[in-house]
């Protein structure tokens, strides 16, 4: 008796997580202004009680995918000792992601899941800030991971820190291996772009200012649907969003030549048996290479096309080399676009998005994120100028100590 129930219960969240897109599409029916709609008591059950079934959905989804990883992962004694210093990383800097789990799931200026597409991954969240005089700028972030482990949440730290300088912030998730391979991460990516692109005027943003960034393995699949998207617009097909349309492409920490990657990701734990079977195998390498894409742009309308590309990373950094952003800046700039390179002598693959901003202070990477994308607002920049330091999330002892256990 007991195994019927279990396989009902089973049943059911498995419809909650087939139905949950088609629900969730109804409750996002556009509307003139929904950040400044206020929810009954009745409307405020309803939209807890729907987050709830989202969440049990989402438990069992990531659970009986983290059982078919571990079909694919075997007994590995590099990714296993991985996986225990990422847990030991974790709590150390357990203070800061506590607080700011605590304002992703209380604050009223965070849109959580809300549907860009019919897959159950296809949601994004929304950072908006608390200033809603005018139309913002706009930041689509797309996450890392290792194209496994990779969800929306991760990017609320820098959600939040935008948001608090006037900036609208869209999370993106997309699906992780083993329920996806890169061409469904890089559809699902291009999809949530296209939602962005249409959507965020509802939202406050400015069409006229949305700018792309993907960190490590999300910033290698965001630039895999921008230089996909930049030879569509080229060629003149019909396209959902235009590459032309973003104002700056930032990637932070990425890989973009897969060829040239494949040995040291093996070393680092990343299996070559698994890479490429992410990769859709050997034979896709190249097609999914941001790099040699960019090298075979002879059109000088694909070229065009792209926004400004902006590349930062670590000199340390021993998870993805820095070299990989210096020779697809040079790959780049060869066929005609414009890109630079920034590079943070002595910073590691984590130190630029976890260790620094949870640090407070002063961060030179998003200072520059924000006076580039502040840069023809003067009002925008004065706010900046008279911005107090942002707070320590975590002491330094601690922050030292994560970064010695870092398994990235």
């Amino acid at each position: 008796m007991a195994s019927i129930h279990l396989s009902k219960s089973c049943d059911d969240i498995k419809q909650i997580v087939d139905d949950e897109p088609l629900l969730s599409s109804v409750q996002q029916q556009p509307r003139r202004r929904p950040i400044k709609k206020t929810l009954s008591a009745p409307a405020r059950q309803q939209s807890f009680s729907r987050e709830m079934c989202h969440a049990a959905a989402e438990t069992y989804l990531l659970t009986s995918l983290s059982f078919k990883l571990l079909r694919y992962l075997g007994i590995g004694y590099r990714w296993i000792t991985r996986l225990l210093a990422l847990g030991i990383y974790a709590m150390l800097l357990m203070p800061g992601f506590l607080q700011v789990a605590f304002y992703y799931f209380f604050s009223s200026q965070v849109r959580r899941s809300v549907v860009y597409g019919d897959q159950p991954r296809n949601r994004l969240d929304l950072y908006l800030p608390a200033n809603q005089d005018c139309k913002k700028p706009v930041v689509i972030f797309v996450t890392g991971g290792a194209w496994i482990i990779g969800y929306k949440a991760w990017g609320s730290l820098l959600g939040q820190q935008l948001a608090e300088r006037d900036i609208i912030v869209a999370c993106l998730d997309y699906r992780n291996f083993p329920q996806g391979t890169i061409s469904d991460m890089v559809k699902d990516v291009s999809q949530g772009i296209a939602f962005v692109c249409n959507n965020i005027l509802d939202y406050g943003g400015d069409p006229d200012r949305i700018y792309l960034m993907g960190q490590s393995a999300g910033a290698h699949i965001s630039a895999c649907a921008l230089m996909e998207q930049a030879i569509k617009e080229s060629r003149g097909e019909s396209v959902s969003w235009c590459a032309s349309q973003l104002k700056a492409y930032f990637g932070l920490s990425g890989g973009y030549n897969l060829p040239n990657l494949v040995d040291h990701f093996h070393v680092r734990g990343l299996y070559r048996s698994i890479f490429l079977s992410i990769m859709e195998g050997e034979q896709s390498l190249k097609q999914y290479s941001p790099e040699i894409l960019a090298l075979s742009l002879n059109s000088k309308t694909a070229v065009s096309v792209l926004p400004h590309i902006i590349l930062f990373h670590g000199t340390s950094d021993s998870s993805i080399p820095s070299v990989a952003s210096k020779t697809f800046v040079e790959a780049l700039k060869s066929v005609g676009a414009q890109a630079e390179l920034i590079l943070y002598d002595g910073k590691t693959h984590t130190d630029l998005f976890l260790q620094d901003p949870l640090r407070g202070g002063k961060d030179e990477l998003f200072d520059h994120l924000v006076a580039f994308i502040h840069a023809e607002d003067r009002e925008a920049l004065a706010r900046d100028a008279g911005a107090p330091p942002r707070r320590r999330l975590v002491p330094e002892i601690l922050l030292m100590l994560a970064g010695r256990i870092s398994p990235f």
